[in-house]
């Protein structure tokens, strides 16, 4: 029987949540929630999702019957038919679901990077943790930043022994679609000291990293990726061919040539549309090859993160891990793969 799984704010992350476990086999979308009967609501009912109020009260059931969104109720009505949890809320509303709602009702729960890595039992990522939170109750898929990391960190840690990084993060400003954050014209340090919480947040996922990981960021007035630098040092000597080869060999990471007319951000997202891919969505980590250089013991590179769908897959395997639907986190990753067209 598929695993029942409910969406708990569908949002950015819910809604493509929701698609990725409904592309499954093995799971089932049982209902998503909204807060408010927006356009996202609406079109969540036109493909054929069960909609639930996520806050349980009458006069807010009554706002979306008023809008002539139709409601099967609330979360409450739904909850406890849920195998498992993934909430989609805004930063700090996750934690509060989780004290208020999942642990009372007893349900598996899983929630985003924007919530603190001490709140639950552990956190996610299928090329390192899986096996780690493989019948837990609640977990944290860490952001799309440290997803990114986590990823080029495993190819490179698969080659050589990784003494330290460090890390300069170019963050977008805000999503595509928020119309309310900044900054449009100007570079922001966040945080302006260093280290930023990104070395910190990998270390959630890979412990044997701590205090070899440094990074820093800024934000910059665009909404497409987040773009990242890295300077690892490794133990003993590789050539940029090894770091290639390991890179390729990794699931969820793709390489582009700018001489191929990857010159930007910007390409890489006129890529996934060339694609079709839905929302113009860039699953995997994208790294530049022409980045990719190894000088003595030091291997530099740049990539790319497309913040809005990078951890979706991530939510999918950690379903599978949490709910011991599949022992083997890379028998996992290629059934969700091959599921979502991920290369």
């Amino acid at each position: 029987m598929p695993a029942k799984v409910l969406i708990n704010g569908y949002g950015s992350i819910g809604k493509r949540v929701a698609d990725a476990v409904s592309m499954q086999d093995d799971m089932e979308v049982i209902g998503v929630t909204k807060t408010k009967p927006d356009f996202e609501a609406r079109l969540a009912v036109e493909k054929g999702y069960k909609l639930f109020v996520a806050i349980p009260d009458k006069e807010r059931v009554k706002l979306f019957e008023d809008a002539g969104i139709p409601v099967e109720g609330t979360v409450l009505d739904i909850i406890e038919e849920a195998d498992i949890v993934v909430d989609g809320a805004p930063k700090k509303i996750g934690k509060q679901n989780l004290e208020n709602i999942y642990k009372p009702h007893k349900v598996k729960a899983i929630l985003q990077g924007g919530e603190k890595a001490k709140d639950v039992e552990d956190n996610f990522n299928a090329l390192w943790s899986y096996n780690r939170c493989y019948g837990k109750d609640y977990v944290r898929v860490v952001s799309c930043n440290t997803t990114g990391l986590c990823r080029i960190l495993y190819a490179i840690n698969s080659v050589a022994e990784i003494k330290k990084a460090r890390i300069v993060l170019v963050r977008r400003a805000a999503d595509p679609n928020d119309d309310k954050t900044g900054p449009v014209n100007a570079i922001t340090p966040n945080p302006v000291t260093v280290p930023s919480h990104h070395g910190p947040d990998v270390v959630s996922v890979v412990p044997e990293f701590e205090g070899k990981i440094l990074t820093s960021a800024v934000i910059v007035p665009t909404t497409l990726m987040h773009m990242h630098t890295l300077m690892v040092e490794i133990e003993g000597n590789i050539g940029k061919d090894d770091v290639l080869e390991a890179i390729k060999k990794t699931p969820r990471i793709i390489t582009v040539k700018a001489e191929e007319g990857f010159s930007s951000t910007a390409k890489i997202i006129e890529y996934g549309r060339d694609l079709g891919r839905l929302r113009y969505d860039i699953n995997e980590l994208v790294v530049w090859e022409e980045s990719i250089n190894v000088l003595e013991n030091e291997i530099f590179l740049m990539q790319a993160v497309h913040q809005e769908s990078i951890v979706i897959p991530e939510n999918i395997d950690c379903i599978r891990a949490m709910l011991q639907m599949e022992e083997d986190n890379f028998k996992s990753i290629e059934k969700t793969n091959k599921a979502m067209g991920i290369q």
